[in-house]
């Protein structure tokens, strides 16, 4: 059974059509990466999971139960959207035990999530003097209060300096080897490859990529990055080697070539046969980041004009 489930679920926002269509299978006992610039979809499909929102069209399952249901799998899910809310006087421990007689689960839950988040030892201090860092964990501990099969967690790093989120990648990774699924959302790149095992990408709402996040990297290409002695010889350089039949695209002060193995030789060559002196060579494989960035766009500017054309077609 699939931990998550969807078929052509849509959400409009009177023009906006925040999600679009989405059809999705996700695993369960996986650690699942929703990867997308700022408003692409990702909090308003994890709203209309969690039953905070209600689609326009189309359905979508949870743990089995339709989302239109959610008393019915609720119970099964733990979740994290935006910042998470405790009373800054009482401690760590206070709070979560209010919020475990609100659930009627047992007190003995409290030491177990604490231990989780490793907030063991903090848990008797007051939550007004955590960082955020800490609170963001706090708020991952209270999800996790109910020992949930699927656990939601909307942007979690949001916000956090480095050391926060390293706190927090470290924690996802303990928690993606429970057995449990988990869902992380997040537009950092580095936060769903060092942690997801599974990565869905999704642009403006319609889905771009889903699959294992191996798939993903498999989409990397091999390329070599040259630069001439003389930075007057770049223009002469590309025009030689798209000449050879190579891609060639500026990159840093010099030219990046798509080259297959053993190519850099032949690119070496190629320039010297044209009276070229390279001053550097370097075979490299594109970066998750380039792969990602050739879904989505690749800038804010770039994807604001894109999302108003989108806004200005649906009127």
């Amino acid at each position: 059974m699939a931990a998550v489930r969807t078929r052509g679920l849509t959400r409009r926002f009177g023009p906006v059509t925040a999600v679009r269509g989405l059809d999705l299978e996700l695993p369960t006992g996986a650690v699942i990466g929703l990867l997308g610039p700022n408003g692409s979809g990702k909090s308003t499909l994890i709203r209309m999971l969690l039953g905070l929102v209600a689609p326009t069209s189309g359905e979508a399952w949870v743990l089995g139960e339709p989302i239109t249901g959610p008393r019915r799998y609720l119970g099964r899910v733990g979740a994290l959207v935006e910042a998470p809310a405790f009373v800054p006087g009482l401690s760590a421990r206070a709070n979560l035990l209010s919020l475990a007689r609100l659930r009627r689960l047992p007190a003995t839950r409290v030491e177990e999530v604490l231990a989780i988040v490793g907030l063991t030892g903090r848990e008797r201090e007051p939550v007004g003097r955590f960082s955020l860092g800490m609170k963001q964990r706090l708020g991952i501990a209270a999800a996790l209060l109910p020992d949930p099969e699927l656990l939601v967690l909307d942007e979690p790093t949001n916000g956090l300096d480095p050391a926060g989120i390293v706190e927090i990648r470290a924690l996802l990774r303990r928690l993606g080897g429970s057995g449990r699924t988990v869902l992380v959302s997040s537009h950092l790149l580095a936060e769903i490859e060092a942690d997801c095992d599974h990565v869905v990408v999704v642009r403006f709402g319609e889905l771009v990529h889903a699959g294992p996040m191996a798939e993903l990297l498999g989409r990397t290409r091999q390329h070599v990055d040259v630069r001439p002695e003389h930075p007057a010889d770049t223009g002469r350089l590309g025009e030689v080697l798209a000449g050879a039949g190579w891609e060639v695209a500026a990159a840093d002060g010099g030219l990046r070539v798509r080259a297959g193995d053993g190519d850099a030789a032949r690119v070496n060559r190629a320039a010297a046969v044209a009276g070229i002196t390279l001053r550097g060579l370097t075979v490299a494989q594109d970066s998750l980041e380039e792969v990602f960035l050739a879904m989505t766009g690749p800038d804010d500017a770039e994807l604001s004009v894109a999302r108003a054309a989108t806004v200005r077609e649906v009127a």
